[in-house]
């Protein structure tokens, strides 16, 4: 099961092919393999990254999404 990486909530819903939304901290969630993006929706509706303050280069986490 998908959990938030900013809040740990398992309610994610998802929004596309590979997007996910969490309704417990309304960020985004891109995962694409085993690489997971987050990104902050902005109010005109654009996407700001926040994967440099969740996942250091060097440690990108593993993602199973079931």
């Amino acid at each position: 099961m998908l959990r938030c990486p900013n809040c740990n909530s398992k309610d994610i819903g998802k929004i596309g092919s590979h997007q996910f939304y969490c309704w417990g901290c309304f960020i985004e969630l891109t995962v694409n393999g085993d690489k997971m993006s987050v990104y902050q929706v902005e109010e005109d509706g654009t996407l700001s990254s926040l994967d440099d303050l969740f996942f250091p280069e060097e440690e990108m986490p593993q993602v199973h999404a079931n």
